[in-house]
């Protein structure tokens, strides 16, 4: 059996995967060892291809404490070092790790070219070969480094967005219930925002969230966010919509700090 990804998000397409009803955590293998992989590049091989993936680690890594994994999955024709570096265009990890207190271990996995649009670095997720490499590279992370396996958890922007969605459905969805944080931008050039609406209301049934009516907008150059209520227990949702285009680093009026990190972090601290 795969291991599953407890908990995904994504940006301008923001979801979460996974059962989260209070089963007891299981820690991974590598908990109680000296740790064997460090901040930095490495490797898994997955369908017969090498391929890398960046990690961060909390500050005094500690053998004894089991942390969150997140993976922050790259756009298309972006790359791992794009997300793991940071650029004009996003914070590095998507700005989750100055708001983790040192609580969670990063993932910034590599795409490839194979099947991808237009050439370029994405996910096509080739006879579920990307799939595997995110198997591959927990596999390896969690024999080396101490994991609550109940606290696995996915973001990524616009293709890496859809790629958590991809592992958001393994995990049980779209008609099984999925956590989920959604941030779309109402001027989205690249993935419109009706479409976005439309993953958001599956998701909102599946998970038994009472929907909101009029459809709420954001107020001005302040963006809104939505905490769905009624949704079955350990299945938050929440929508978070902007004006604004395809960017994961939308910043609120009289700020210059990107929303989306600090957000999602507030979404997943409720998962414990």
């Amino acid at each position: 059996m795969r291991p599953h990804l407890h908990s995904l998000a994504a940006w301008a397409l923001v979801a979460s995967t996974g059962d989260l009803t209070g089963v007891l955590a299981a820690n991974s293998s590598g908990c109680g060892k000296e740790p064997t992989i460090t901040d930095g590049p490495h490797t898994a091989v997955a369908n017969g291809k090498t391929r890398e993936f960046i990690i961060k680690l909390p500050a005094n890594y500690d053998k004894n404490r089991p942390y969150r994994l997140i993976f922050t999955f790259h756009p298309l024709n972006g790359s791992a070092r794009q997300v793991a570096n940071g650029d004009s265009s996003t914070e590095p990890f998507y700005g989750l790790p100055p708001v983790s207190n040192n609580s969670a271990i990063f993932v910034s996995p590599n795409g490839q070219v194979a099947g991808s649009v237009g050439g370029m670095m994405g996910w096509a997720n080739a006879g579920g070969e990307d799939v595997l490499f995110v198997d591959a590279i927990m596999e390896k992370i969690e024999a080396a480094l101490c994991i609550n396996q109940d606290l696995r958890f996915s973001t990524g922007f616009s293709y890496g967005g859809a790629i958590s969605y991809a592992l958001a459905s393994l995990g049980g969805g779209p008609k099984s219930p999925i956590a989920f944080y959604q941030q779309h931008g109402t001027g989205d050039q690249v993935l419109p925002i009706s479409g976005a609406r439309q993953v958001r209301d599956i998701l909102l049934r599946a998970n038994g969230c009472t929907p909101v009516t009029p459809e709420v907008t954001p107020n001005g150059a302040t963006s809104t966010q939505v905490v769905y209520k009624g949704c079955k227990e350990g299945f938050p949702a929440t929508w978070v919509v902007f004006n604004g285009p395809h960017t994961p680093a939308y910043a609120d009026a009289g700020s210059v700090k990107p929303i989306g990190g600090p957000n999602f972090w507030n979404f997943l601290s409720q998962f414990e």
